[in-house]
């Protein structure tokens, strides 16, 4: 495999590429590029579109592969564009094609190159058979021009037109003559056991020109294309226009010979202006209109639920501090247990190093994921800045690393521990090492498999150097600040024999009521899950992230209220080892996050093979790992206020 991408130049590409991403206007890191035909009289004007091509993915295997894999018409001069870190772990491989234009030269039914596969030789019959195996399993191709996707437009239900950002490579029709989606597009592909390959394209590229506007030259703002399968009998002079389709037999019993055409016209359109163009793709996306009406909905019930938790517990407690306030206190006593659990209610929790180590990580997660999704809102990171997603969370986790070590150390302290470098070493590598070697024993399958997914051995020295050499020295300041600090002050004293636990009912009782307490919080953000698993898993783009914004938010208030609520109950019921059970309330929100996953796996894809089948329960862990710390320090920290706020306000002889 080569070498993608060098050690010293992810290092600083993955800290300059975030930082320099609020240069611009529009798409940080992505300014409008000129053309015009002959280049004379305009400055920095291009006469030549190149058009690039990514790795191909599909629907039915977790395992993406590069263009060349494939044996297609490669470059004679490949070059490959520099790529980030997001870009990177995401599996992207961006490379030059042979399909290059003259700007507004259409061209009609041009010969890119021929690949003949000979019967007999082995090395033709193992390329022929993973082209077979691509159609089999509806890879699609993903090619782009001028850093816009090049999309296959087609219309769907009710009249509406969807814009798809890739195109399949063909299609295949089975021993009993059903068809795959991509084979309906033509009413000929109707032999049995036949693949059929889409070798010709039809390339629409629509332009704004800049002479309405006061600057000269045109930008382009829209390109789309139509796959085509057309059998060639001379290769010299190419016929586009209809003919039989080409055919590649199940069984390679006779020589092939594919000839890859294409045709490129070009269209002016000054409706539509270069900081919109890709408005047509997202908004086509297919039943939009439901989707935004789905979120709104379960955003209206969600807020009407957490108002009544939150009216609940207003009203509840000030009649509760009311009582206890009063002169005849033992009366009030013996109304409610919660303030008769005072003496052990800060009693340090058990594994409170574990606890610690946990928050502090969670800490780190929540800033990160706060930050990420606010610079998304501002349009820093949507779909037309690649990788700015991914590259924008890891440079933030790993210059996050001193507010994990503050809280862990300041919380270990509090729980009156001792062993401040066992602490610290933990808050470091515990739950980032897992989260790596998981993603570690994902990468050797991918390498394995031969995918492009698989991350070049550079990159994960570069991923190492950035955990060892900036976050786990920055965990170390922030655990130095953290035991240099005094323990949090209680506000009662803890008693120093613990007290009994009366019997607890069923709904009071631990596991019922850590069961009980991740449902709201997951009721929150499951039509939005169903999103973006649809765009990590379905290869469909995501870009509704101030919905997620305002989802993220509801998250942090249903976690809080829900934790805070049994937490109440079970200190009503003098049982006062909250510490874990609030952490663990809404950390169970994960455990149906899980169960989500499993449930679309079976329902939602067509996932096949038992490579694809571990990659996706692999990466669905490390996502469950990271939303557990997340939600459950959220749970925690409320939960922690509303104790220590209950607890300051009333009276204690």
């Amino acid at each position: 495999m080569k070498k993608r991408i060098h050690f010293g130049f992810v290092l600083v590409y993955s800290l300059v590429s975030y930082l320099c991403s609020c240069s611009a206007f529009y798409l940080p890191g992505l300014a409008p590029v000129s053309f015009c035909e002959d280049g004379k009289g305009v400055e920095d004007c291009q006469t030549v579109i190149q058009l690039f091509v990514n790795r191909l993915d599909s629907v039915e295997s977790v395992l993406p592969y590069e263009y060349d894999v494939f044996d297609f018409c490669k470059d004679a001069k490949e070059t490959r564009p520099s790529e980030n870190l997001g870009q990177v772990l995401f599996g992207e491989r961006i490379e030059s094609s042979p399909y290059k234009f003259n700007f507004k030269q259409d061209v009609k039914c041009k010969t890119v190159c021929t690949k003949t596969y000979t019967k007999g030789k082995q090395e033709d019959i193992t390329k022929l058979d993973f082209l077979k195996m691509g159609m089999q399993l509806n890879y699609q191709h993903h090619w782009i021009i001028d850093n816009m996707p090049v999309t296959w437009c087609y219309d769907v239900e009710d009249g509406q037109k969807y814009c798809n950002p890739g195109f399949p490579i063909g299609c295949l029709v089975t021993t009993d003559g059903r068809a795959k989606d991509a084979c309906v597009i033509n009413s000929e592909f109707n032999k049995k056991n036949t693949f059929y390959v889409f070798n010709h394209v039809d390339i629409r590229i629509t332009y704004h020109s800049g002479t309405t506007e006061g600057w000269k030259g045109a930008r382009l703002v829209a390109a789309t294309l139509e796959p085509k399968s057309i059998k060639q009998t001379d290769e010299k002079n190419p016929n586009c226009e209809g003919g039989s389709p080409m055919e590649v037999p199940g069984l390679f019993d006779s020589d092939v010979s594919v000839v890859y055409t294409y045709s490129v016209t070009f269209e002016e359109n000054n409706a539509i202006k270069w900081a919109s163009r890709w408005d047509y793709i997202l908004v086509s996306m297919p039943h939009t209109n439901i989707q935004w009406f789905s979120i709104m909905n379960s955003l209206v019930i969600v807020l009407f639920l957490s108002g009544m938790v939150a009216m609940i517990m207003l009203r509840t407690l000030h009649k509760d501090i009311a009582r206890y306030n009063q002169v005849d206190q033992e009366d009030a006593q013996e109304e409610s247990g919660w303030k008769q659990v005072h003496g052990d209610v800060f009693r340090p929790p058990r594994k409170g190093m574990l606890l610690s180590v946990f928050l502090g990580q969670g800490t780190q997660i929540f800033i990160m994921t706060f930050i990420t999704l606010f610079l998304a809102c501002l349009g820093f990171l949507s779909p037309a800045n690649r990788g700015a997603l991914m590259t924008c969370s890891v440079v933030l986790w790993v210059l996050l690393g001193t507010p994990a070590g503050y809280v862990s150390a300041r919380l270990y302290k509090t729980f009156g521990g001792e062993k401040w470098k066992t602490n610290v070493l933990l808050t470091a590598l515990l739950c980032p090492g897992i989260v790596f070697a998981d993603f570690f024993l994902m990468n050797l399958i991918l390498w394995v498999e031969g995918s492009s997914a698989a991350i070049p051995f550079g990159t994960l020295v570069a991923i190492l150097a950035l955990w060892f050499g900036i976050s786990v020295p920055l965990t170390f300041i922030g655990a130095y600040f953290g035991f240099k600090k005094p323990a949090i002050e209680q506000p009662v004293r803890t008693n120093q024999i613990p007290r009994q636990i009366p019997e607890q009912s069923f709904f009071t009782k631990p596991i019922p009521g850590i069961v009980m307490g991740g449902i709201l919080p997951f009721g929150c953000i499951f039509i939005q899950l169903f999103f973006i698993l649809n765009s990590i898993w379905s290869h469909q783009m995501y870009y509704m992230f101030g919905f997620l914004f305002l989802v993220f938010i509801i998250l942090l208030i249903t976690c809080s209220e829900a934790t805070i609520l049994l937490c109440y109950f079970h200190l009503c019921a003098e049982d006062y080892h909250w510490w874990w059970r609030s952490f663990l309330t809404s950390g169970f929100t994960a455990v149906y996050l899980f169960i989500y996953a499993v449930h679309y796996f079976f329902s939602k894809l067509q996932i096949i093979g038992a490579a694809s089948t571990i990659l996706y329960f692999g990466y669905t862990m490390i996502m469950v790992l990271i939303f557990f710390l997340f939600t459950g320090t959220i749970g925690f920290f409320a939960c922690f206020w509303f104790v220590n706020k209950i607890y300051s306000v009333v009276k204690v002889d």
